[in-house]
């Protein structure tokens, strides 16, 4: 098959073009900027932003298949006076031009990659969120990534395009930024945390496992027109995680009681709010769909992705000191 990827110089994206052109796929990777890229195997298409302006007639060119990454991302810190319309015109009307752009040039399928925010923010005790729960995005994110689902189910109807739809939690492994790799920061220094009074669970899926959904998702027919909650199928609470991930790293690491309460208060105190509401809350997800309809299995354990991604940082640590020598 030929498939287009947008966002293919991203964290998901090297990873999903290197996967397709191993399954000895024609891949193109598009990209806002060609500045350093290099993928083997991978025709890059530079196409500049990516709006509802944008010209996708050069990438779409004897494309099967569009697995669609790109947008704007959930931002920790906005400067945006009304970040809605930012994520709308990036996520919405960008991703509704593409489908539309996708149907006229004789694509077949788009692949696009939500999110779990989507469904919310977090999970009761004993419940997880499925794919027939109401939606209920909380944040201007969440919402553009919903209103980009609906966008692509019109023109699906409209053009008969076929589109499915994945919302992946966390992800994480080799390159994943952010609030997890400031935690392998905090682990690796071995710092204090105190977080040994969590008790939460929370879904996650490897970037391994995510591209290998994507690749089924966009070959199984059965696929076509669905919605798709997947994970790594083991939810860890934060403390086991820090746990993990020191092992991981060859650290030590002390996890202090404290009381959870205080800790919501510390993170109102000082505007962070968020970052502690997903240290301490829980988002559980129940992928059983797209393994009973699609006999997807992630093709990694949990303990095997946190492995990996920690010894991806110790590499990543260890060259950047070397190169500072």
């Amino acid at each position: 098959m030929n498939f287009l990827v947008t966002g293919a110089n991203g964290f998901v994206g090297r990873t999903l073009c290197a996967v397709l052109v191993a399954d000895g796929h024609l891949v193109h990777g598009a990209v806002r900027r060609t500045d350093g890229i290099m993928f083997s195997g991978v025709s890059i298409v530079n196409i500049g932003e990516i709006n509802n302006q944008t010209d996708w007639t050069a990438a779409l060119e004897e494309v099967d298949c569009v697995i669609h990454l790109a947008g704007r991302v959930h931002v920790m810190h906005e400067i945006s006076t009304d970040p809605l319309v930012e994520f709308r015109q990036a996520n919405v009307m960008s991703t509704e031009h593409l489908a539309r752009s996708a149907a006229a040039l004789g694509v077949r399928r788009l692949v696009y990659v939500s999110s779990i925010k989507v469904n919310g923010e977090e999970t009761e005790s004993g419940h997880s969120y499925n794919e027939l729960d109401v939606a209920a995005p909380k944040d201007p994110y969440g919402v553009s990534k919903w209103e980009a689902e609906q966008a692509l189910h019109r023109v699906a109807k409209e053009t008969g395009l076929e589109v499915v739809i994945v919302r992946p939690p966390l992800v994480y492994g080799a390159g994943v930024k952010g609030n997890f790799v400031r935690m392998l920061k905090l682990l690796s220094r071995g710092f204090p945390l105190p977080l040994a009074s969590v008790n939460n669970l929370r879904s996650m899926i490897y970037v391994e496992n995510l591209v290998d959904a994507l690749r089924v998702c966009a070959i199984h027919p059965a696929a076509a027109g669905k919605t798709y909650l997947i994970g790594d199928g083991e939810d860890i609470s934060t403390p086991n995680l820090m746990r993990r991930l020191a092992q991981g790293l060859g650290k030590s690491i002390l996890l202090l009681p404290f009381p959870v309460l205080l800790l919501k208060l510390a993170g109102m105190l000082l505007g962070k709010s968020e970052e502690i509401s997903r240290l301490i809350g829980s988002l559980q997800i129940d992928s059983r769909k797209i393994r009973h309809e699609l006999s997807w299995q992630p093709p990694y354990t949990l303990q095997q992705g946190l492995q990996a991604t920690a010894e991806w940082y110790q590499h990543a640590i260890a060259s950047t000191d070397k190169n500072r020598a």
